[in-house]
């Protein structure tokens, strides 16, 4: 009879640390999709955002170092127009030019959570939601009209993620990305706006850019093999 009873008291015990257990789990990585839109800014929209804003697309992969910390790598899609039509600005002859390009963005980034970012570990003082900025690099080529685009660039973001449930995420980012190029609005039949007032360029200066705001929603797999009552973690 006492046996019985130590049996059922320990067969309770398993399932109520293994339950604990399973809730406890934390993830290592992340991967999902991403959708939203995107804009050009360069010699035919100097300062305007979200002008002329076209759909974006992609998928993101995320590694999670700590609570605080991610690194996270990005393939997307994204279309960038732009025309000099109704600008203020005065061109050589009063000519006009217009493009349209469709842009493949890879790119990786460090994130840095303002808050200790998870669902889990209350006493260690998570939070479901926190905003983040992030910083990093990446290439972006834009084949077609009889040549190919390409050129490195510096991105700086910033958004907000949210845990929805356990092991799905979504999250809004808005990220700007600063080529080393002049020419991603250069069309082969229309050479106008590769530099039309004629300024010297540096490495980083006078150079067109483009932006993405993204709405991302991920799934987190891999779990994190530590210990859950140590703080560092």
């Amino acid at each position: 009879m006492r046996s019985t009873f130590f049996l059922r008291i320990g067969v309770i015990g398993w399932l109520c640390f293994s339950t604990f257990r399973v809730d406890a789990q934390e993830y290592l990585y992340e991967i999902g999709g991403m959708l939203g839109g995107s804009f050009y800014m360069g010699d035919a929209n100097r300062n305007t955002v979200f002008k002329n804003t076209n759909p974006a697309a992609g998928f993101v992969f995320r590694y999670n170092v700590n609570f605080h910390v991610a690194l996270k790598a990005n393939l997307a899609w994204a279309r960038v127009s732009g025309s000099t039509e109704g600008l203020e600005n005065v061109f050589p002859d009063h000519a006009q030019a217009s493009f349209g390009k469709n842009v493949i963005d890879l790119g990786g980034q460090g994130e840095f959570n303002f808050f200790p970012y998870s669902d889990k570990f209350e006493y260690l003082h998570t939070k479901r939601v926190s905003p983040y900025i992030a910083g990093g690099f990446g290439l972006s080529a834009a084949p077609g009209d009889g040549e190919l685009f390409f050129s490195p660039y510096l991105s700086l973001g910033t958004g907000v993620k949210y845990k929805l449930k356990n092991r799905i995420n979504i999250g809004a980012e808005w990220s700007i990305r600063k080529l080393f190029s002049d020419r991603l609005d250069v069309s082969k039949g229309n050479q106008l706006l590769d530099n039309p007032y004629g300024i010297e360029s540096g490495w980083f200066k006078n150079k067109d850019m483009y932006s993405m705001l993204m709405i991302s929603l991920t799934y987190d797999f891999g779990l994190r093999d530590c210990n859950c009552n140590r703080k560092d973690n």
